[in-house]
């Protein structure tokens, strides 16, 4: 996938969580930096979450593990909740925990078909 369909992505994201009266903001070079961001940092006066945000054509979406590392450790240091953010082509995005992943040896997978996750209403608690 292009960087330019993951900025897109990460975009639209960002505007979904304003919409429902979140704040947001997007790292922009996340991933290229010395130093471990997440692609969206969001939160309410409730909550704050730090979440990696993946656009796939594919069944199943593979992390590296640094990466999930990295997201935990910011999450941990930020005080946020660490979120994955994964958008199927021509599906809704669907987001999960760290703890959701199935580890494959160097990486971790979340696959399309698991059942695991959350709605973006179900995220917010807006069911």
């Amino acid at each position: 996938m292009s960087k330019r369909k993951g900025s897109k992505a990460e975009r639209e994201l960002l505007e979904l969580f304003w919409k429902q009266g979140w704040a947001a903001i997007r790292a922009a070079g996340s991933g290229s930096m010395h130093f471990p961001s997440p692609d969206l940092l969001v939160g309410n006066k409730i909550r704050v979450l730090a979440i990696e945000a993946k656009f796939t054509k594919e069944n199943n979406k593979y992390f590296p593990k640094k990466e999930i590392k990295q997201l935990i450790n910011f999450a941990s240091y930020f005080g946020a909740e660490p979120w994955l953010a994964i958008r199927f082509i021509r599906q809704d995005w669907v987001f999960s925990t760290p703890d959701d992943l199935e580890e494959t040896g160097r990486n971790f997978v979340y696959r399309q078909n698991c059942k695991k996750g959350l709605t973006f209403d179900e995220l917010l608690g807006n069911l």
